[in-house]
């Protein structure tokens, strides 16, 4: 089979594997489609780990089934989650099961950029769902970033008629845009640095959406009695963005960081600014449950989260370098999501 080789961002070579053979309560799944990730092309996490396989925002069809398997069949259309918890330890227990250790050692084989991939058995039995028919692989393949970001609200404390602030509006931040919107927050603001991302934030709901090096504490302000974010979700890992954060959030409010930083990047913090009377809470999200994977289906497919129309440039196999670059190089393409059809 064919397979995009990643040994950097620059340097994605169409080479070819055999097809994975699978065991008991195993799936093949050929790769219909796979969405590239931001941290698909966070070079300085994965070039020590080269050469490897990429992509796990994935969608396709089973085409073998394992002995034991008995939920579903050749021919049936499925998402597939690449990371999956164990739901019996300490952490899945008490609901934080994307800390799971087993979470953190399962993938399936090799990788979304492949035109076959291996589901084991643990990924088959709890992060595997079946496709309605009214959803289309490419936007099935946002089932998995849209989990991620149904627990980045959740854990943020997202509640009806709130303010949210959303800095950097990426993929990830217009799914928080869009989400947020859908899931009943009041006010949603937008920022970037990119002309065609803010205008994009406008279309999937944000009230307003603002050039990043505007004053925007005092923006807040003025649309918001006075006030600043109930929350504020940090889409970017720009340390002036962090700061602006900092400014940006009402007492008792809440900053989410969503994007990692790079390599060593610290952000100096002053306990009597933040919360000292004023009661801030920082934290962090990663990942999805697989019953975060179930509620985005359901979204999507009940058109509440309009993701097909993110979608600018769909790709074959053989341009996933093309593909790196469109979203490493976002000003260049007018790029916002990258969708790679392996069978094309």
């Amino acid at each position: 089979m064919r397979i995009a080789m990643y040994y950097s961002n620059r340097d994605i070579r169409l080479e070819e594997m055999p097809t994975p053979q699978i065991g008991p309560g195993e799936l093949l799944m050929r790769v219909e489609a796979s969405g590239i990730c931001g941290s698909d092309v966070m070079e300085w996490y994965r070039i020590h780990k080269v050469p490897l396989v990429l992509g796990h925002e994935v969608s396709g069809v089973v085409v073998e089934v394992g002995e034991g398997v008995s939920r579903y069949k050749a021919g049936d259309r499925i998402i597939a989650a690449h990371h999956v918890p164990c739901n019996t330890c300490h952490y899945c227990l008490s609901g934080h099961h994307t800390v799971c250790d087993t979470l953190r050692k399962t993938n399936f084989y090799p990788g979304g950029f492949a035109e076959y991939i291996r589901l084991p058995a643990i990924n088959a039995d709890r992060g595997t769902f079946k496709l309605p028919d009214e959803v289309s692989f490419e936007e099935a393949t946002f089932a998995e970033p849209v989990a991620c970001v149904l627990r980045g609200l959740r854990k943020a404390g997202l509640k009806p008629g709130c303010t949210m602030l959303v800095i950097g509006s990426g993929i990830a931040g217009l799914l928080y845009v869009h989400s947020a919107r859908a899931l009943g927050a009041g006010r949603v603001i937008a920022t970037d640095v990119i002309k065609h991302r803010l205008e994009a934030a406008r279309k999937l709901g944000a009230d307003a959406a603002l050039h990043a090096e505007e004053d925007v504490p005092a923006y807040l302000r003025k649309v918001n009695d006075g006030r600043l974010a109930d929350l504020v979700i940090v889409c970017t890992g720009a340390e002036a963005a962090m700061a602006q954060a900092l400014k940006s959030v009402e007492r008792h409010g809440t900053v989410l960081f969503f994007a990692p930083t790079g390599p060593g990047v610290t952000v100096p913090l002053s306990i009597n600014d933040i919360f000292w009377r004023n009661d801030i809470t920082l934290t962090t999200s990663y990942a999805g449950s697989p019953a975060d994977h179930a509620v985005a289906l359901e979204l999507i497919r009940a058109g509440t989260l309009r993701v097909k129309e993110m979608i600018t440039h769909r790709l074959s196999l053989a341009e996933t370098v093309l593909g790196f670059r469109m979203v490493t190089h976002p000003q260049e393409y007018n790029s916002i999501k990258v969708i790679i059809q392996p069978q094309r």
